[in-house]
């Protein structure tokens, strides 16, 4: 059994679930959610709201005409898959803690970028607020490409990363 997670394959069914649950949360979103209506789970701390955001994390790049916006969302996250892959393929087999974090980071940039290429925006829907403060909304997409960023950030910090 321990040669079933073969790297590639832990790759794909980590990558493959977050890919399924995030688009399909956005789908049930697009589909049962009109654009800006909202579903309160807790009062006054969290929503379900149905948003397109335009830009890349935090509104990056929103006030971007379509095309420029298009252009640098799909490269950059192209850019980002392909970088995590080749980083994947380079540390898989001895930092085993660090794939899952490298295949989250994949899985979520891929259902993001399935996002931009069918809408041209981002499903988001996560939305968090306490009074004024309010956390943009985001999706599981994102969460998952944080969980993967906060793994890699952690190899980086206490220099776990091998020789590259």
């Amino acid at each position: 059994m321990a040669g079933f997670l073969t790297p590639m394959r832990r790759l794909a069914l980590v990558s493959i679930c977050v890919l399924l649950l995030d688009q399909v949360t956005k789908w049930l979103i697009v589909r049962h959610l009109p654009l800006y209506a909202h579903i309160t789970v807790i009062d006054h701390f969290f929503n379900i709201t149905h948003v397109l955001n335009p830009g890349g994390a935090f509104g990056f790049f929103a006030e971007q005409s379509p095309g420029i916006r298009k252009f640098v969302f799909l490269f950059l996250s192209s850019g980002v898959a392909l970088f995590v892959l080749w980083l994947y393929r380079k540390t898989a087999e001895s930092h085993i803690f660090l794939s899952y974090g490298l295949a989250l980071i994949f899985g979520g940039a891929l259902g993001n970028l399935i996002d931009r290429f069918r809408f041209g925006k981002v499903v988001d829907f996560l939305d968090f607020y306490a009074g004024a403060l309010h956390w943009p909304a985001f999706n599981v997409a994102d969460s998952a490409i944080t969980i993967g960023m906060g793994i890699l950030i952690y190899h980086v910090v206490f220099n776990k990363l091998p020789e590259i």
